[in-house]
């Protein structure tokens, strides 16, 4: 008998009734392309747009302007919200980084009808100001290169170690633990499954069943890392792209509009970052993370429970890229139904793993 995957309330995103008209965004957009929009200058900006915001690259710095959207666990709909948001986003990411989070800057349009930043008029919406990041440095550059070193590894983990050992334990317990968990295991089956004409719906199922077949068998794992003080709120979407391979690494795009997706087992994050990394063709990485973080921090988590967490994630990146199927104009159709399949099959493969993982390192 299947087992029920039953949705227990995952916040799922929604329509944006209050969103800002398409037309103002795209001003925005055009004024923000022109270095004459920035009051330092810059010989050239480049622009580019993710699912949730636009960046915005000049010599020196980037900016960061959010969508005007509204979802069931978030709104940003106003210009005030966005503020907010921006200066709760700058507070989250300071605490993995140094001197690259510099601020919320206002976006004004002056009498004339210009827009500019750190103008004069009226504030029409609000940017975040970061350092620019030496793209050379980042993790997932520097694993396409085959660059990544024992030292810089060891430097990462070190930061993270120190991170976790400061976070305070999160205020839940095992069985709200691992509930989380069961619910966030339902919604992405559930939102997998309907795409079934360019997914393997029968390998989703599996997935959900045997995820939530280990969720059950192995309640103990889970409910002793929470009792230990391993769950905690962290970075939430610890991947290459976001870590910076400077002397001191910086670590970069937390999750910041959940405060339930960051509350994370330290050994989930390490477990994703290994997982994107092993993505990208490094899967030596894991271990010598693992290893590292071991002898630092005394924490030395159970071999299967890491790989469920790594399947759970596989799991739910792949519905974060199928999903892009929904947008009115998806870019690059083609892409997500490839990449989900990749998710799909690391998923299986670590999954098969938590089978034969001796459940004590």
């Amino acid at each position: 008998m299947k087992r029920e995957l039953r949705n227990l309330g995952m916040p799922v995103a929604g329509s944006a009734p209050r969103a800002l008209p398409e037309r103002s965004l795209e001003l925005k957009v055009a004024a923000l392309s022109d270095p004459r929009c920035y009051p330092r200058g810059s010989p050239r900006v480049e622009a580019i747009e993710t699912h949730l915001s636009w960046i915005f690259l000049t010599e020196h710095h980037a900016y960061k302007l959010k969508k005007p959207q509204r979802f069931d666990h978030y709104d940003l709909g106003s210009v005030e919200a966005r503020r907010r948001h921006c200066a709760m986003e700058i507070r989250l990411n300071r605490r993995l980084t140094d001197d690259v989070y510099l601020g919320a800057v206002p976006l004004a349009r002056a009498d004339d009808g210009r827009l500019r930043l750190e103008g004069e008029g009226e504030v029409v919406d609000w940017l975040i100001e970061m350092r620019r990041l030496p793209r050379e440095l980042m993790l997932d550059q520097s694993i396409a290169r085959g660059a990544v070193r024992d030292r810089d590894l060891l430097a990462l983990v070190e930061v993270l170690a120190r991170f976790y050992r400061i976070c305070p334990p999160a205020p839940l317990r095992g069985p709200e633990f691992r509930a989380h968990f069961a619910a966030r295991l339902a919604h992405h089956v559930s939102e997998l499954s309907r795409f079934g004409e360019v997914l393997p719906i029968v390998l989703v199922e599996d997935l959900g069943e045997g995820q939530l077949a280990f969720l059950e068998r192995e309640a103990t794992l889970f409910d002793e890392r929470v009792e230990m003080g391993f769950v905690v709120e962290g970075h939430g979407d610890l991947r290459p792209e976001h870590i910076c391979l400077e002397p001191r690494p910086q670590i970069i795009d937390c999750l910041e509009f959940s405060r339930e997706l960051r509350t994370v087992d330290c050994a989930e994050e390490l477990g994703f970052l290994a997982l994107e990394c092993e993505r990208l063709g490094a899967a030596r990485i894991k271990d010598e993370l693992f290893e590292a973080y071991g002898a630092i921090s005394g924490d030395r988590p159970p071999a299967a429970l890491v790989d469920f967490y790594q399947s759970h994630h596989a799991l739910a990146r792949a519905r974060l890229a199928i999903v892009h199927l929904d947008d009115p104009a998806p870019r690059e159709p083609a892409r997500w139904p490839r990449q989900a399949r990749d998710y799909l099959r690391l998923a299986e493969e670590h999954l098969d793993r938590c089978a034969i993982a001796p459940q004590r390192a």
